[in-house]
Order: C-alpha cells, then structure tokens, then sequence
C-alpha cells in the first residue's frame, strides 16, 4: 500500500520545479495520487477495509487542498499538472 522510496525519488525528480525540490505542490500532489492509486487497487481485493478507506479519503482530501492552492496562485500551472497526472476535474 505504500510507496516506495525508488518510486517516490522518481516522482520528485519528475515533478520537482528546480533541483532539490522536494516540498513544491506539485510534487506532494503527485506523491499523493501514486499513494491513492495503490489504495484504490488495495480495495479491489479487500473490499471491507474500513480503516484504510478512512486514510484514503484523509489523502483525497489533502490532494484537493493542494490542488485548490496550485489553482489559486496560478491556473496554467493547475490545468498542466491535472493534466500530467491524469486527474479529472
């Protein structure tokens, strides 16, 4: 369920707006939806885990409010990074 440290290098490396970025918006949005899409495939096998779906919805909702930041200080900036990871809205 968790991600893993290679997996989470190569997000901020992708994501990261200058070198050494590890806290900019963009890159916690999309460490947050590589950790939503391992809860999601997690539910499709355990159908009853209510505990973890608690977690999941604390994740959505932490990504929306980031989201919402990106969108409030600069739309072009939230309309791409939707658009690179694949989020509808």
């Amino acid at each position: 369920m968790s991600i893993t440290a290679e997996r989470k290098t190569a997000l901020v490396k992708e994501y990261a707006t200058k070198s050494g970025d590890t806290g900019s918006p963009e890159v916690q949005v999309a460490i947050l939806t590589e950790r939503i899409a391992n809860l999601t495939e997690h539910f499709k096998s355990h159908v009853k885990d209510n505990h973890s779906r608690r977690g999941l919805l604390k994740l959505v909702s932490q990504r929306r409010q980031l989201l919402d930041y990106v969108k409030k200080r600069d739309e072009a900036r939230y309309k791409t990074l939707i658009e690179r990871l694949g989020i509808r809205r």
